[in-house]
């Protein structure tokens, strides 16, 4: 198998566990007895313990290799699930989230992502302007089919309850023990990977021009911005949301997120060809303001069948922003400045997750169950419009001498 062909797969296993462990954390914190508050707190530990992954492979993943680091990021992950399907002390859970790298987003964004969108594009050989934001769009079908299957896997409890006769712990605890198996199995096709992944600079890690230095630190701080509003609209507690206020039972809502990552991959293929024709700034703001405007109608649906009809339509737009804003990074950077970059823009991504997770849980505590929803939405549109502010007169290499909105 070719190195693309390995990191497709790996991605498909891990995101195959993201999106099952993301819909199955928050119930089986539940059933140990967990608040909403705790159950935001464990989860914020594990987008923290992401966060700190990323900046560890920021600073040195090229250095002690990026072969070397996706393998260990998927034995951490395997380990970290494994004490959590077994524990059930709130702070060796705790732990084990962080150290883990638990993500409950529904979505794999931790910090082999970054290895991963470094390597791809190199895969394209010369070809790399026209085939890049193609290979980033195929690689996030990949993820989404993976996290859709996932969701899917998410009804595993149930059926270990009605077929196998587990009482409710087990069933639990046997279904995160898969999740761990999965990451595991990925750390093995991670061994065959070649040398030619590798960065292949020598010595210290080039510095930043004095432009890409002050781009980064624009586009940082809106990503930032983005993912706080994420923190608050994690799956865990979209789940956690739809549980509570509808009624619904794991299976259901398994394969509520299942329809919601297929919509996501179908969107992936949609976002290359309308990027081809109005560009990559202009793809990532105009289709995902319209996905947080659709959020707040879920937060307000009188059934669960209008939700989820509303939740559907929001989830076949709100991830049309993410093959392009990876393309259009790689594309505004150096060669040798990709991994410090794509590092620092996960980086911060992560850390904003990771502080959101915890407000979310004790506002739906304290408040309602639809108070995060609102947040999360009302920020996103702000980033929408900050970004396409910032950035609709910095067109990556492909689009430079083309009038806007010609193909």
């Amino acid at each position: 198998m070719s190195d693309r062909g390995l990191l497709f797969a790996g991605a498909f296993l891990r995101a195959l566990a993201v999106g099952m462990v993301s819909v199955l954390c928050g119930l089986h914190l539940a059933a140990l007895g967990f608040t909403p508050g705790a159950i935001g707190v464990v989860v914020g530990a594990g987008l923290a313990g992401n966060a700190l992954a990323a900046l560890l492979t920021t600073w040195r993943g090229d250095a002690a290799g990026r072969r070397r680091v996706l393998i260990l990021l998927a034995v951490l992950g395997g380990l970290g699930g494994l004490v959590i399907a077994a524990g059930s002390d709130p702070f060796a859970i705790g732990a084990a989230s962080f150290l883990g790298m638990l993500n409950g987003m529904g979505r794999d964004r931790g910090a082999s992502l970054i290895i991963d969108q470094v390597i791809l594009p190199a895969t394209a050989g010369a070809n790399e302007h026209a085939a890049r934001t193609r290979l980033f769009a195929i690689y996030n079908v990949v993820q989404d089919t993976g996290h859709a299957l996932g969701g899917l896997l998410a009804g595993m409890p149930q059926w270990l309850r009605h077929f196998g006769g587990m009482d409710l712990a087990q069933s639990f605890r046997i279904s995160i023990g898969a999740y761990a198996l999965l990451l595991f199995v990925a750390a093995i096709l991670y061994l065959r990977l070649s040398p030619g992944v590798e960065s292949g600079h020598a010595g210290p890690r080039p510095p930043l021009s004095p432009d890409s230095r002050r781009t980064l630190v624009r586009i940082s701080t809106l990503f930032a911005v983005d993912s706080l509003a994420g923190g608050f609209l994690t799956s865990a507690l979209l789940s956690l949301f739809f549980y509570d206020k509808f009624g619904v039972h794991e299976g259901t809502i398994g394969a509520l997120f299942f329809g919601a990552r297929i919509m996501n991959a179908l969107s992936h293929l949609g976002a290359a060809w309308l990027a081809k024709r109005i560009g990559l700034v202009n793809t990532m703001v105009f289709t995902h303001i319209p996905s947080s405007l659709l959020l707040v109608t879920v937060a307000y649906a009188p059934t669960f069948t209008v939700a989820a009809i509303l939740f559907l339509l929001r989830e076949g737009l709100v991830e049309m922003d993410v093959p392009t804003r990876q393309s259009y990074v790689m594309a505004i950077f150096r060669p040798e400045e990709r991994t410090f970059a794509s590092g620092v823009t996960h980086l911060v991504r992560m850390g904003a997750w990771s502080v959101a997770p915890s407000f979310a849980g004790l506002l739906m505590q304290g408040f309602s169950m639809t108070t995060p929803l609102v947040i999360g939405a009302t920020m996103k549109v702000g980033y929408d419009l900050a970004l396409w502010y910032a950035f609709r007169h910095r067109p990556p290499p492909e689009e430079k001498g083309a009038a806007p909105g010609t193909a």
